[in-house]
C-alpha cells in the first residue's frame, strides 16, 4: 500500500507566508490574494501562519506589525511565529548590548520606521538614547504582539517554524535559539523529521521543496517576491507576489 501523503487536519486549509522584512506593500497584496483564493475554496478552518521576520531591512516594519497585530482577515485563524529579527528587537528593548548586532542585521530600518534616528553602533550613549526612544515610540499593542509570538506550530503532518529544528532532538527538547537561527545541520538533513517542516530564514530564489522540509523565504525585501504555501488536503501549491 502506498504511503499516505502528508496533510493538514481534515477540513483545514493552511496558508503559510514567508519572511516579510518590512515589505508591507507585498504583505497587503499577499493577504488580498489569500482572501480571494480562500473565497473560492470553502473550508471548515482557514489557518494563516506567518513564519516570522516581519521587521528590519524593508522600510515599513511599523506598518507590517500594525497589520499583523490587528488580527487576520475575517474567517481566518492567525498563527504568527517569532523570527530571529523580532528576537533581536525585543532584546534591544532590554539591553543596548544587542544594538550593534541588530543594526548590522537591518535594525536601522525598523528604528527609522518608528521615527527613531539610527545610532552609531559604537556609541553606547547613542544606543541607549535610541533604545529609550524606540520603547517610547512602540505602541503597547505592537509590544504585546511581539511578546506573544510563538516559537513553532503544528497542523496535522506539517510543523511550522522560522528557521528549522535540531534534527536529532524531540520537539519538546528543542533549543529556542535553534528555532530562530539554525541552518546546517537542519538544511543538510536528508532523513525524515517526522512532520514536514515548513520554514523561512534561509533565502532561496524559488521555494525549496525537499522530502522532509519546505523553505519559503524568497527574499521579499530585495526580490519583491513574498511566497505563500497553501496546504489543502493532499495538495500543495504556492501563491507569490
Amino acid at each position: 500500500m502506498a504511503e499516505r501523503p502528508p496533510r493538514p487536519p481534515a477540513g483545514t486549509v493552511v496558508y503559510a507566508v514567508g519572511d516579510v522584512h518590512g515589505r508591507d506593500d507585498l504583505l497587503a497584496a499577499r493577504h488580498a490574494r489569500i482572501v480571494a483564493a480562500a473565497a473560492a475554496r470553502p473550508a471548515a478552518r482557514r489557518v494563516l501562519v506567518h513564519l516570522g521576520d516581519y521587521v528590519d531591512r524593508g522600510v515599513h516594519s511599523r506598518r507590517v506589525i500594525e497589520r499583523l497585530a490587528a488580527g487576520p482577515p475575517d474567517g481566518f485563524e492567525a498563527v504568527p511565529l517569532q523570527g530571529n529579527h523580532e528576537a533581536f528587537l525585543l532584546r534591544f528593548l532590554d539591553t543596548v548590548e544587542a544594538g550593534p548586532g541588530w543594526l548590522m542585521n537591518g535594525g536601522a530600518a525598523t528604528l527609522a520606521s518608528y521615527g527613531v534616528a539610527p545610532p552609531d553602533p559604537r556609541d553606547t550613549d547613542e544606543l541607549e538614547a535610541a533604545r529609550r526612544a524606540l520603547r517610547a515610540a512602540l505602541p503597547d499593542h505592537h509590544l504585546a504582539f511581539l511578546q506573544r509570538l510563538r516559537p513553532l506550530h503544528q497542523e496535522g503532518d506539517y510543523l511550522f517554524v522560522h528557521a528549522g529544528i535540531r534534527p536529532w532532538a524531540p520537539l519538546d527538547r528543542q533549543v529556542p535559539a535553534d528555532l530562530l537561527w539554525i541552518r546546517a545541520p537542519f538544511l543538510d538533513w536528508t532523513k525524515p523529521f517526522g512532520p514536514i517542516v515548513v520554514h523561512g530564514h534561509t533565502i532561496t530564489a524559488e521555494p525549496d521543496v525537499r522530502s522532509n522540509r519546505i523553505g519559503i523565504d524568497t527574499g521579499a525585501y530585495a526580490s519583491g517576491i513574498l511566497t505563500c504555501l497553501v496546504l489543502d488536503g493532499d495538495e500543495r501549491r504556492f501563491l507569490r507576489t
